[in-house]
């Protein structure tokens, strides 16, 4: 939070309060079913999760692969019925809040109410940013671009360095994502190798030259 707006003391001492019992979850466990009505939130601890749509013929459209430090399922809070559904990618540890908390927040700590806005807010910025990739950049473009918005949020919370990241995603799940075949994206990723712009292997994503890679994807921080 205090990465989109600088906290008090108090402020902070409620976050911590608010997220003071950690729950530890599996690889694969599905908190937020699509549809749902139940009025939670979630913070993300540690490792990676997975938010996605499923469509009626059970193909699966991944929205955002949420990282340490993301909130989740907000919308859902003020919608009161999940338009999609998270899961976690990895082993991680999460903090639930209910609808209840989330008001308070709002009418008790204003400055901290607005902090999550301005996350969302940049979630929904992302989000934006994919329609458009999957809409008019070419597979080349979405994927550089897809790599770019990772690092970035990946350097917000301290999990890039020395050029790299540890990358649990699959190439299914990057197809998903990026609305190709995962043959499609092994191809677009040797591309992208064979052009020393960015290396994935063994789990660890390398960038060998963002300059170059920037001006491919014509990206623009956003976050």
């Amino acid at each position: 939070m205090a990465t989109f707006m600088p906290l008090t003391r108090r402020e902070n001492a409620y976050l911590d309060d608010l997220l003071a019992t950690p729950i530890a979850v599996e690889r694969g466990a599905e908190l937020v079913r699509q549809g749902d009505k139940g009025h939670f939130a979630y913070v993300l601890h540690s490792g990676w999760g997975c938010s996605f749509k499923i469509l009626l013929d059970g193909a699966r459209q991944v929205i955002t692969f949420p990282v340490p430090g993301d909130c989740i399922g907000m919308r859902s809070v003020v919608l009161r019925t999940s338009d999609h559904a998270f899961s976690s990618l990895t082993d991680a540890v999460v903090s639930r809040i209910d609808a209840n908390r989330m008001s308070d927040v709002f009418n008790t700590f204003p400055r901290l109410g607005a902090a999550i806005l301005w996350s969302v807010s940049r979630d929904e910025a992302i989000t934006v940013d994919h329609l458009a990739g999957i809409g008019r950049r070419t597979a080349l473009e979405r994927t550089a671009h897809f790599f770019l918005e990772l690092t970035e949020r990946l350097r917000l919370v301290g999990l890039f360095a020395d050029d790299a990241f540890e990358c649990p995603l699959t190439q299914h799940d990057l197809a998903d994502a990026l609305g190709l075949s995962a043959i499609h994206v092994n191809r677009v990723l040797r591309q992208l190798r064979e052009m020393e712009l960015m290396t994935f292997k063994n789990n660890r994503v390398v960038l060998l030259d963002q300059k170059k890679m920037r001006v491919l994807a014509g990206y623009e921080d956003i976050l």
